[in-house]
Parts: structure tokens; sequence; C-alpha cells
């Protein structure tokens, strides 16, 4: 499917803080904006700077993770269902250029209880996979007030 064949609704969410990924309030974080395809699965279109390389013109591999897993956690968050990693695997494939548009793409595999099991991938503007990863989120329920 091409982009332009899709239909992507902005993911709407209460990122109005400093989390490194999505938070609009940190300075010095990604500020990545996730979409919402029909299938349910999370799509997000973004340009990562030269100043998170790893080697000259690639993305450092802490900050690939980092995409992956931000990917896995809006596609639970998608769901109305806030999480925290529980295991997160990633295969590197080949290098992930930095300042050039890439594709990320999520999407839930299984859920359990508080378990969802997700995958994602990015990947380069020819869509060839650059990386994948796998994880499992837990559901985070607002702790009991103490009396």
């Amino acid at each position: 499917m091409k982009t332009h064949e899709e239909h992507l609704t902005p993911l709407e969410h209460a990122a109005q803080n400093r989390c490194f990924g999505c938070g609009i309030a940190n300075p010095h974080g990604l500020k990545l904006e996730f979409l919402r395809s029909d299938d349910g699965s999370i799509v997000c279109h973004t340009v990562v700077s030269d100043d998170f390389c790893g080697h000259p013109g690639y993305l450092h591999g802490g900050v690939i993770a980092t995409l992956l897993d931000e990917t896995m956690s809006k596609t639970v968050r998608s769901t109305g269902i806030s999480s925290m990693t529980r295991h997160l695997e990633v295969e590197y494939l080949l290098p992930v250029p930095s300042g050039q548009t890439i594709r990320m793409e999520g999407r839930i595999t299984r859920s359990e209880g508080r378990k969802r099991w997700t995958e994602a991938r990015i990947l380069d503007g020819e869509r060839k996979t650059l990386a994948t990863g796998k994880g499992l989120f837990v559901e985070v329920r607002p702790r009991p007030k103490r009396s």
C-alpha cells in the first residue's frame, strides 16, 4: 500500500510531557507524531537528525531501539491502554540513515489480560525494512490511594 493511498488519522494522546520519544515538552526529544491506519496499526514518518548518530550518517543503535519501543508503546496506547515495556527485542538488519525520512509501523499481535505483544519495523523511503522489533508491554494501572 502506498502512503498516498493510506487513510491515516492523527493519534491523540496526552504527550504534554517530557517523554524522550513523543513529549513536546522535551527540548532534546524526538517529538514523534503517530498516526493510526484503518487496519489499527500505527505509523510514524520522521527525520531523525545527525545529533543521534552512532557511525556518521547512521542512527545509534540505542536510538533505533528507542524508535521501535516508542512505536510499539503507541500501538498499545492507541487502544486506550497505558503500558510499560516488559521485554524488547531488536533486530538490526541494515543501517538506519540520519537526516532522511524513515517510516515506522507497529501493531499488536496478541493480547492476554494486562499483556500486549507487539511488533514494529523501521523502513526507508523505498519501503526496505531496516530494523524490526518485538515487545511485550504490560498495562499500568493507577496505584491505589493510601489512606
